[in-house]
Order: C-alpha cells, then sequence, then structure tokens
C-alpha cells in the first residue's frame, strides 16, 4: 500500500459519516426483524431432519447464524437427542455427513467418526457406491476436515472425497453444485473465513434449487447493513492512522491498514464487537511496525537494547534508542496502554502484564530471527517453528481478543490463557505455516527465505514442491489438533 493512502482513506470517509450510517441503518431495520421473524417461523415449521440441517447449513454460509444462535441450538439439539435414540435415520451420505459436520461444529464432541463406517466394506474402505454420489461426495469432503488425530476414517474421506471430486467435477450437469465442488476443492468450509464465504455464497444461492427467497433477501440486506457499520469504523480508523503519521514517516514499513482491517473482520465481523476491532487493527498496525523494525531497520546491539527496554516495559531509557526506533517503541507502548485501560474499565479486571509479557515474549523471538539473519544461520524445521508461533503475533492478537470479547473475565480465565493453551499454540502456528506458504509480495521483494518451506529444503535436501507439499501436510495435521482442542479447551 503506498504511504500516501492515509488521504484515500479520509477522503472515502467523508462519504460514509455516522450519520449516512445510521439513517441507513434505521431505513431498513425493521425491514430485517420482519425478515429475522420468517425465517425463525420456518425454521420452526421444518419436521424433516435433513431439511433442517440444510436451512441451518444455509444460514450458517450466507453470514447469518449470529442472528439465530438459539434457533440453531435447539434445532441441533433435537437432532442430537434423536440420532442418539435412532428415532432419526441417515441412510444416504450426503445426510450422514452433513449432520456430522454440524455438530461437529457447534461442539457435540461425541459426534463419533463410526457415522461413517456404514458406508465402508470390511477392509474399512469407502464402498464402490460412495464414488457415484457427487453430493455425498461433496458433504464427505467437508466433513472429513473436521477430523481428530487419530480418526483414519476422516483422513481416507478425504483422500478419496478430493481424488473423486477432481475427477468428477467437468462433468456435473448441475451448474450449482459444480460450483460448489470448484469453490470447496479451493478450500474448505472449515477453513473459510464466515464473511468472505457469505459474499460468494449468495451468488450461488440465488441459483440453488431449495433457495429460499426471504432468507437470500435477508442475507443480501444484512451484509449491507454490516458493511456500512464496517466502512464507518474504517474511516474512524483510517483518521487515527493519518493523524498518527507512522504510515508515512516510517518508510521502511508496511502502510496496511486496510489489510489489517480487513483481517480482524475476517476473525469477527458481528456489529457488536466494534470494539475489537478498532483495537486490535491498532495492534496489528504496531505489530507489523514492530516487525519490520527488527527485519529492516535495527542493528542488532540497537535490536538487544530495544528487546530489553521491552522486556522490562522501560520507556525512561527510550532515549537510547535511535529517534525512528524510539516512536515506534512509544507506539507500542501507547496501544497496549489503551487495551488495557479499555479492557479494566469495561471488564474490571487488570490485563497489562499479560499484554506487556506477551510483547517481550514476541520481541524476543524477533530478536531470535534478527540473529539468525545476521549470522548466516540456517535453523532446522523444528527450531524455526518453536520460535515463529511466537514471532508471528497472533498470540497478542488472541490474547486481545480474549480480553476484548470474554464479558466475565477473572483471575483464573487470565492465568489459563497466559500459558497459551493448546487450541492458541495451533492457530498460531496454522496461521504461520500459511504465511510461508503464501509469502506477501513485500517479502517476495525483500527475498525474505527465513520460512519453514526454505528450512524444510535445506534440512532435508527436498525440492521445493516436496517441501511445500510437507509443509501443508503439516497444516492439516495442525487442524486436526485444533479440532480437538477445541472441545477440550474451554475458558
Amino acid at each position: 500500500m503506498s504511504p500516501n493512502m492515509g488521504s484515500t482513506y479520509t477522503e472515502h470517509a467523508r462519504m460514509w459519516d455516522c450519520s449516512s450510517v445510521q439513517e441507513y441503518n434505521e431505513k431498513y431495520f425493521e425491514e430485517v426483524e420482519k425478515m429475522k421473524d420468517d425465517v425463525r417461523g420456518l425454521i420452526a415449521q421444518l419436521m424433516d431432519p435433513l431439511a433442517m440441517l440444510e436451512l441451518i447449513d444455509a444460514i450458517q454460509r450466507l453470514g447469518l447464524e449470529y442472528h439465530f444462535k438459539r434457533e440453531i441450538k435447539c434445532t441441533l439439539d433435537s437432532v442430537h437427542e434423536h440420532t442418539n435414540a435412532n428415532r432419526f435415520q441417515y441412510g444416504e451420505l450426503h445426510a450422514a455427513t452433513l449432520r456430522f459436520r454440524l455438530l461437529r461444529q457447534h461442539g457435540y464432541y461425541e459426534m463419533p467418526q463410526d457415522v461413517f463406517c456404514k458406508f465402508t466394506d470390511d477392509s474399512g474402505n469407502f464402498m464402490s457406491a460412495v464414488e457415484d454420489d457427487v453430493k455425498g461426495l461433496l458433504s464427505l469432503y467437508e466433513a472429513s476436515f473436521h477430523g481428530f488425530e487419530g480418526e483414519t476414517i476422516m483422513d481416507k474421506a478425504r483422500v478419496l472425497s478430493i481424488a473423486h471430486l477432481r475427477r468428477k467435477k467437468d462433468d456435473i450437469s448441475s451448474p450449482v453444485l459444480a460450483w460448489k465442488i470448484e469453490h470447496a476443492l479451493e478450500m474448505p468450509i472449515h477453513w473459510r473465513p464466515n464473511r468472505l464465504e457469505a459474499m460468494w455464497f449468495m451468488e450461488v444461492y440465488k441459483d440453488d434449487p431449495g433457495m429460499n427467497p426471504t432468507l437470500l433477501k435477508l442475507a443480501k440486506l444484512d451484509y449491507n447493513l454490516v458493511q456500512s457499520i464496517h466502512r464507518e469504523e474504517l474511516s474512524q480508523l483510517a483518521r487515527w492512522w493519518s493523524e498518527l503519521g507512522l504510515g508515512t514517516s516510517m518508510t521502511f514499513s508496511r502502510d496496511n491498514l486496510l489489510e489489517h482491517y480487513l483481517w480482524n473482520v475476517t476473525m469477527v465481523f458481528e456489529p457488536q464487537y466494534k470494539a475489537f476491532r478498532e483495537m486490535t487493527t491498532k495492534m496489528t498496525c504496531v505489530i507489523t511496525l514492530i516487525d519490520d523494525v527488527y527485519d529492516k531497520l535495527g542493528s542488532l546491539n540497537e535490536l538487544e537494547l530495544l528487546t530489553h527496554l521491552i522486556d522490562r516495559w522501560d520507556v525512561t531509557r527510550a532515549d537510547e534508542l535511535p529517534l525512528t526506533m524510539r516512536t515506534c517503541f512509544q507506539a507500542l507502548y501507547n496501544i497496549t496502554n489503551e487495551i488495557g485501560c479499555w479492557v479494566l474499565k469495561e471488564r474490571g479486571i487488570e490485563v497489562h502484564p499479560y499484554l506487556q509479557k506477551a510483547w517481550a515474549d514476541q520481541c524476543k523471538a524477533y530478536l531470535v530471527e534478527a540473529n539468525w539473519c545476521y549470522k548466516g544461520l540456517k535453523p532446522s524445521v523444528q527450531d524455526y517453528l518453536s520460535n515463529a508461533v511466537r514471532s508471528v503475533g497472533g498470540f497478542i492478537v488472541l490474547l486481545c481478543c480474549f480480553f476484548i470479547t470474554t464479558d466475565d473475565l477473572t483471575k483464573d480465565k487470565l492465568e489459563c490463557i497466559s500459558r497459551i493453551p493448546s487450541v492458541m499454540q495451533c492457530s498460531t502456528l496454522i496461521g504461520r505455516l500459511n504465511n510461508d506458504l503464501a509469502p506477501s509480495s513485500c517479502e517476495l521483494a525483500a527475498g525474505d527465505k527465513l520460512n519453514s518451506v526454505e528450512c524444510y529444503i535445506n534440512e532435508s535436501g527436498a525440492s521445493n514442491e516436496e517441501a511445500r507439499e510437507h509443509i501443508r501436510n503439516h497444516v492439516h495435521e495442525a487442524w486436526k489438533a485444533l479440532n480437538r482442542d477445541a472441545f477440550t479447551d474451554k475458558y
């Protein structure tokens, strides 16, 4: 992003000031509420289990789940209860796998992989009839990404469904099904940000034979209403960034305000989480700034001093730093205190020490990477990843997310989350590996090869594609661990 983008943001902000957003929202609010009531009535009227599940799936993919959390939970509770009592029979592959995916997604831990055994032979391989059920294969594919470590049948399901969907996708007569298959093979639903999925799914859903007009109209209107809120938030952040002046004065660093905001929107898009998006966007801007200080600006001695000051949280010695680094340190200090003060005011609990420690740990990880670079060292994959999960910045963002969005914060919860539970480690590992598989244009231009792919090539002598496949498999394994951790790590 060019250094003068701040002015562009500000000009765009005038188009979406507070009054225009409020006027737009008020105009359509009553219409949205009426359509929500209509959808609730539709959910209540449905008696067919498969129709219930397909409606819930459509609601989620259209980005409307946050409006119907209670109704979805009641419906899935009923489906789960009746399934356990054998009152609902799911003989078709599509029905069985859709049920499995939705129940696992919503925390029904006891949904076993054994539900797929009825579609396998005595050797544990999927029956040949499965290969001809394209809709069932697509549902099987999506369900397979909700597997845990050790669930071998889920691995078989993923391999089989990918192979046959790739082979059949060009011969599908239904355009909607063909689009869904092509989209799914690019990335499963489970890995996609809901906000981006909703934008794509609305275009496909309008041509779906089972499309509900009220649901589609609600999705489009809600999407535009929420987007108007996001635009207004972005305009405020653009003014903050422009007034701060870091985007234009720190020419060595990436000026990615829009990218950071959109990243936070994909994490939490619901209107009520404005504070989260505002503060974590500010935090990610500063994370990028400090990352670039370690990568591009400071000498090793200067970086060691900066790390020491951040570890001690000591601004009294900031004058010992060069002016540019001092300014960056001050920005880090200020935004961290801003978030800490907000949490203290809104949640009634002190989190400054946890944020300070997270920053210290992250900057120590940056310093390790700087040492590797200055000394020409080539770390092993294990050493690289042990450090990189901290340097990627995920822990700080996840801590902020937890502090800002959790209403009932307690000291015990803070202590647990500060120990970085497995669910957070898996999440940051996935982010790190995916970042390594798709380096940004800035990283490519800089010739930065300190990533897991390059480390694996150096360590094993593998080709680039072999190394990338190894890292992709690592991502799959991390997702399996994350799937299980989502059930076991509760705070």
